[in-house]
């Protein structure tokens, strides 16, 4: 009984091709723009944007472009949702040991029924109620940091005549 279990883990199939030298700089380029621009922002505006998950988000943005994960409204949708979800499970319940992960729970859960799922902003749960952060964090650092990122995504993955983004809104 536990072996079939445990066979299951080895998987079945190869992993997928890279995407080459030429599309892997484009993307750590486009990655490093976007946060780029986030900081730079931050600092003229006097305002944070910036987040540790929108790292990870752009390496769906700009490595992954074409991937549901990495459209506007997965982007932009997910990271508010999953911070809102952080900052009500923060005023509601306080910081004991078992909130951030319910909380980061509850964010997949509303992200999936809302068809918003973002896979980076399930951290977000997780910095509101480390940082104590309450409804403005939502605007600023999350919301308009998310736009500059699909902005600039917007921008830099339509330079090359073959790729078109987003495949849709």
């Amino acid at each position: 009984m536990i072996l079939p279990f445990l066979a299951k883990m080895r998987g079945a199939g190869r992993p997928p091709a890279g995407l080459g030298l030429r599309q892997a700089v484009a993307a750590g380029v486009g990655g490093g723009l976007a946060l780029a621009a986030a900081a730079l922002l931050s600092v003229w505006a006097e305002a944070p944007l910036l987040i540790a998950p929108f790292g990870a988000s752009c390496v769906l943005l700009f490595a992954l472009p074409d991937s549901p994960l990495a459209q506007p409204r997965n982007v932009i949708g997910g990271h508010v949702t999953a911070a809102l979800v952080g900052v009500l499970a923060l005023a509601a319940f306080g910081t004991g040991w078992w909130v951030a992960p319910v909380a980061a729970g509850a964010a997949i859960a509303a992200m999936v029924a809302l068809r918003v799922v973002h896979p980076p902003a399930g951290a977000n749960p997780l910095v509101v109620i480390a940082g104590g952060h309450g409804l403005g964090f939502v605007a600023s650092p999350v919301l308009a940091g998310a736009v500059v990122l699909v902005v600039v995504a917007l921008v830099v993955n339509n330079l090359p005549r073959h790729r078109r983004y987003p495949a849709y809104w």
